[in-house]
């Protein structure tokens, strides 16, 4: 079956709102997506069936079940929807990507909200620039939830453009947030610092990030080992390009 396969009747949306967490620069999405489904115990709600998604299956520790890549997750409660993604939607396949789930968004009335990261290198104790875009009148909820239009000209590519690009051609409602990323790395601090100021204040619920900044430290602190390693090496380190950086 091609499309959004829902898997329970027991959940009631009213009035949902989807959060996309697809991979991409600093995984700032899929960062932000994993956190919400679990952090909220969000409920296994549709499996993705859209063209352009690669043909694999996926699997969790300690569960032999297979499942596919790309889901839905639900709460009821705060009438949220969440796309988790453990596989990039390859550059090739987004249009038919964005056809397939944007279609399903506009029948089923849900509000988008889309994550992107820009790649921009800046100091470790420095806030990342986050501000919102909008396609289908979505403006009045960047200005309500405090989000700074841009400060610059850009452009969102990827699948994550897609999704924009079909909203803004079918007039549906979408939001589009833009967090600065440290490129070629995770970024859990951007994420943390989208779902704070960005996605909480749209949803109008606090989401604890506490476990997303104690990842940052981390990370940050095997970056500085990685670094003194390669200080003084005379040989020219092998480079390879991530393939997840695709928005």
């Amino acid at each position: 079956m091609i499309g959004i396969d829902v898997l329970t009747d027991d959940v009631r949306l009213n009035e949902p709102t989807l959060v996309e967490g697809l991979p991409g620069v600093g995984l700032v999405g899929k960062l932000a997506a994993d956190h919400l489904v679990e952090t909220f115990g969000m409920v296994h709600y549709a499996n993705v069936h859209c063209d352009g998604l690669a043909p694999v299956t996926t699997y969790a520790t300690g569960d032999r079940s297979l499942t596919t890549p790309v889901r839905l997750y639900a709460d009821a409660e705060r009438d949220l929807l969440v796309l988790q993604s453990d596989v990039p939607v390859s550059p090739a396949a987004a249009l038919e990507f964005a056809e397939c789930l944007g279609g399903w968004s506009v029948d089923a009335e849900v509000a988008s909200i889309y994550l992107s990261g820009i790649g921009r290198e800046r100091d470790e104790e420095a806030t990342p620039a986050l501000y919102g875009v909008t396609a289908g009148g979505g403006g009045e909820r960047l200005t309500d939830a405090g989000i700074d239009p841009p400060t610059e000209s850009g452009l969102i590519s990827g699948p994550t453009g897609a999704l924009l690009s079909h909203a803004l051609r079918t007039d549906a409602v979408a939001v589009g947030l833009v967090v600065e990323a440290t490129p070629g790395f995770p970024d859990p601090e951007a994420s943390a610092h989208l779902l704070e100021n960005g996605v909480g204040p749209l949803l109008g619920t606090e989401i604890p990030v506490a476990e997303l900044v104690d990842h940052a430290g981390e990370i940050r602190a095997a970056k500085r080992r990685l670094a003194e390693r390669m200080e003084g090496t005379e040989e020219t380190s092998s480079q390879a390009r991530p393939l997840g950086m695709y928005q």
